[in-house]
């Protein structure tokens, strides 16, 4: 029988990208999306289904998890990717705001883990690969939101890997950087206001920062490949930097150190 994946956040980037490279592998692929009667592509495909799944709707996470345990009978591997990141200085932001990124990348995160947990413990297997960012482990400037989120899927990730071993699931995490995809348009949230002149100097670098990055970009392709090593590989391998990008910053930091990776990065920023 083939193996079946669960997908949040597949209708672009990374988790679309996802679908298509386990589907061509010949999996089961149920790609979960808030509006999926609006995809198009991954219908397209044989071994793909389709279902409405929004992290911040409990309801519709356990619906889709059921249903699609119903139609191919076991959930072999879980994908939390669905998620969006708020960048901006801290005090610009209502406190919806912040709620809504916490809930997004994090609570929606947990909820969708909780709703697939019962399945995995029952067959004592099973995989779950947490899309974090090479923004977990490290930062920029006006990231507070979205790397307090990441940083926090990482220790989620971590902690969950000692308990569910006891069952015979893995936990895996994977660390993208740069990659090309419409993250900037539709999943990134970034506010300003510029009669505070103190953060325009720096907003202004940031900005030139990230534009030199984006030049750099991995395709979405490249991450989809990781996270299939991640699900196939066996190991207990916990942490899997995605791009050339991430791996070079991330090696970076653990051969200087914090200290020295933080004052050297504040020097390129002029501060």
């Amino acid at each position: 029988m083939n193996k079946t994946i669960l997908i949040t956040g597949s209708s672009s980037g990374i988790g679309k990208a996802t679908a298509i490279f386990f589907a061509e592998q010949g999996w089961n692929v149920i790609a979960t999306m808030r509006k999926p009667e609006e995809e198009t592509g991954l219908s397209a495909l044989e071994n793909v289904w389709l279902a409405p799944l929004d992290v911040l709707d409990p309801a519709s996470i356990q619906k889709a998890v059921d249903e699609g345990i119903a139609r191919f009978g076991k959930i072999d591997v879980l994908v939390n990717n669905a998620g969006y990141g708020a960048y901006g200085p801290l005090e610009v932001f209502e406190r919806e705001n912040i709620i809504r990124q916490f809930n997004t990348n994090v609570i929606g995160l947990l909820d969708v883990t909780k709703a697939v947990l019962p399945h995995f413990r029952a067959n004592k297997d099973g995989v779950i690969i947490n899309v974090s960012s090479v923004g977990g482990r490290l930062t920029f400037p006006f990231g507070a939101l979205y790397h307090g989120t990441k940083f926090a899927v990482e220790g989620i990730s971590e902690s969950l890997s000692f308990e569910l071993a006891a069952f015979g699931v893995k936990v895996k995490i994977i660390e993208p950087g740069a990659t090309a995809t419409d993250f900037a348009g539709r999943s990134f949230d970034f506010k300003n206001d510029e009669s505070i002149a103190e953060y325009q100097g720096l907003i202004g670098k940031l900005m030139k920062m990230i534009a030199d990055l984006s030049g750099n970009s991995s395709t979405a392709r490249v991450v989809a490949e990781k996270i299939y090593e991640a699900a196939t590989d066996g190991s207990d391998k916990l942490r899997y930097p995605a791009t050339p990008d991430a791996i070079v910053l991330l090696e970076k930091r653990e051969k200087e150190g914090d200290h020295a990776f933080i004052t050297d990065f504040k020097q390129q920023l002029g501060l």
